[in-house]
């Protein structure tokens, strides 16, 4: 009685792999990244909360470091 043979699996075509977004998952990123962007730039047009004092110290120093 012979034992059954596997078939070997069928090589991976070598073409590139064709995928395509859709215009929303690149446009979404982006107005996130340019909507930050403009924070950073501008920030009097954010309103912060009021919060713990350590925090606003924190974040005002980091403000002071990457305007110089």
């Amino acid at each position: 009685m012979s034992a059954p043979t596997q078939t070997p699996p069928h090589p991976a075509s070598r073409g590139g792999v064709d995928i395509r977004l859709p215009w929303w998952a690149l446009a979404m990123p982006t107005l996130a990244f340019v909507v930050l962007l403009a924070l950073i730039l501008n920030p009097a047009d954010a309103h912060a909360a009021s919060g713990d004092p350590l925090v606003t110290q924190f974040l005002e120093r980091v403000q002071q470091l990457i305007a110089r």
